[in-house]
């Protein structure tokens, strides 16, 4: 059985996902791994694989946001769509490949390299 704690903190840090995710987009899953490594102990592949999945209705409720007020076209938007599917698919099966470390590496280079563009 779970100790209320856990639940606790599990909800406070998919609350902070969720408030970074609708305010900045992709940035609520660049918060959600070092959360769920960090405050709730999981593994660094387990975090990646979370994150992907709790970022799918995240990701649905912004496009459905964005595509009511008309501030979206799908039709335009197909190519990148359809990119970040096949992008998607073979990133998944490559953290099956990868130990942590070297997804952990991965990301830590990926998140340096976007505050280093964003500070410039």
């Amino acid at each position: 059985m779970k100790k209320p704690i856990k639940t606790i903190l599990e909800i406070v840090t998919g609350g902070a996902v969720g408030l970074a995710s609708g305010l900045l987009g992709g940035g609520g899953g660049m918060l959600c791994v070092p959360l769920l490594e960090k405050v709730l102990k999981e593994d660094v592949k387990v975090s990646h694989a979370t994150t992907v999945l709790v970022m799918l209705p995240i990701c649905l409720a912004g496009a459905i946001v964005y595509w009511s007020s008309g501030k979206y076209g799908f039709a335009e938007n197909l190519p990148v769509i359809l990119g970040v599917l096949l992008g998607g698919a073979a990133g998944s099966a490559l953290l099956k490949k990868l130990g942590g470390r070297a997804v952990a590496v991965i990301f830590a280079c990926l998140m340096i390299a976007a505050g280093v563009r964003m500070a410039l």
